[in-house]
């Protein structure tokens, strides 16, 4: 069985909505954010102490947007996945990636100097500074987009799961309403999927089996 270790809505949730989505069966172990303060143990497992880490077998993997591509090609494969030889395939990678490396990268730097750091160490400018990159680069991601319904080849794909994480995060950093209202639409069609949801009720159910709180802890 796949197991997920994963934090209450942090970027794992990429791989918990693909699982979900996939049909996997899985066994979810909960961890308090960040992980690498507050569950020290787990780094005996990840030294690099980030979440997700995916185990399946031999596999292990970190990076949530690969972990989403290798769970739709290994278990699924199209619709979730594009086919190389599909006329939409570059731009299924290129969103895959673009909703971790160029969508939820600014963001958690607006997180890291409004919330997680402690308040002798908080940095307003870096914040608002990051907060307008994410702007920007929200509104030239749907420009790429043109009105499409979806990220590539007219369905609903796992580079989908991968862009909508970082629209999720917007909310927690408040600045969802500033975002681009095709994207807000966009992002209200994803969540109402049943797998979205199977996965936000999953790992609630799963925080209070294993006694993990649902808040993003400060340090």
């Amino acid at each position: 069985m796949i197991t997920l270790y994963h934090c209450l809505d942090a970027r794992s949730f990429r791989a918990l909505w693909a699982l979900e989505e996939v049909g996997a069966p899985y066994d979810l172990k909960m961890l308090p954010f960040p992980p690498r303060y507050l569950a020290r143990e787990y780094l005996e497992v990840n030294p690099l102490g980030t979440i997700p880490l995916l185990i399946d077998g031999e596999t292990r993997m970190t990076e949530s947007a690969a972990i989403c591509q290798y769970l739709a090609e290994r278990y699924s494969g199209p619709p979730l996945s594009v086919r190389p030889d599909e006329p939409g395939y570059g731009a299924y990678l290129n969103a895959l990636h673009c909703g971790e490396a160029t969508l939820t990268f600014p963001q958690t730097l607006v997180l890291r100097y409004t919330t997680l750091e402690p308040p002798e160490r908080r940095l307003p400018q870096a914040a608002d500074d990051y907060a307008r990159w994410t702007l920007g680069r929200l509104a030239g991601f749907e420009m790429m987009m043109a009105g499409a319904d979806y990220v590539a080849a007219g369905r609903f794909t796992v580079a989908d799961i991968s862009v909508a994480y970082a629209l999720m995060l917007l909310k927690f950093i408040g600045l969802f309403e500033q975002a681009p209202a095709s994207l807000q639409a966009y992002y209200a069609r994803l969540k109402a999927r049943p797998a979205f949801r199977r996965a936000k009720a999953a790992q609630q159910h799963a925080a209070e089996e294993q006694g993990v709180a649902p808040t993003i802890a400060k340090r």
